[in-house]
């Protein structure tokens, strides 16, 4: 699940247009994450598809991501405009799902047991059904600062796509253990 979100919003495309600014886009774009805007809900859903997981475990995922949508926090830090284009810099805060299916693929690797089925094998559905369990109640929360490109056109401000990394921080997969 860590490769969960490079494309969940590559073919959402921004419909934060029509704004007087550069901050109002960027505050529109956040906004249909904690709202469910109908084409996040679409996205969301297409990435859940895209798993492999047995129908509990998508409704399980669909309201883990939901969780995380709603209850992410922003704050806008600095605009800056440069003809054209501006930069909009936002420190947001989400759940930190990176740290939660990080520690459960540790304490799989110590406890392999606990995931083998009746024959004693290994049952990666056992394991997928831990890890949502260990996703869904995490409460620990991670703050990133991201840069968002907000261009111009026609007198209206239009969020630019997010870069995949800044993608994944939004849903709290990024690993900064990278950095």
């Amino acid at each position: 699940m860590k490769k969960i979100l490079p494309l969940l919003l590559l073919i959402f495309m921004i419909t934060a247009c029509g704004e007087s600014n550069a901050r109002m886009a960027t505050e529109n774009y956040l906004k249909q994450y904690k709202t469910l805007d109908s084409e996040v809900l679409v996205d969301l859903e297409d990435q859940v598809e895209k798993e492999n997981l047995t129908e509990k475990q998508k409704e399980k995922y669909r309201d883990i991501l939901k969780k995380q949508y709603k209850d992410l926090s922003y704050e806008i830090l600095e605009e800056e405009y440069d003809n054209e284009v501006s930069y909009v810099t936002v420190k947001i805060e989400v759940y930190d799902l990176y740290r939660a299916q990080d520690n459960a693929s540790i304490y799989l690797e110590n406890n392999r047991e606990e995931f083998n089925n009746d024959n004693g094998e290994y049952d990666p559905e056992k394991y997928m059904d831990f890890k949502l369990d260990k996703m869904k109640d995490t409460t620990e929360r991670v703050e990133y600062t991201i840069i968002f490109t907000v261009t111009k056109e026609d007198d209206k401000y239009v969020v630019e796509q997010p870069t995949e990394d800044d993608l994944l921080k939004i849903h709290g997969v990024y690993n900064y253990d990278l950095e």
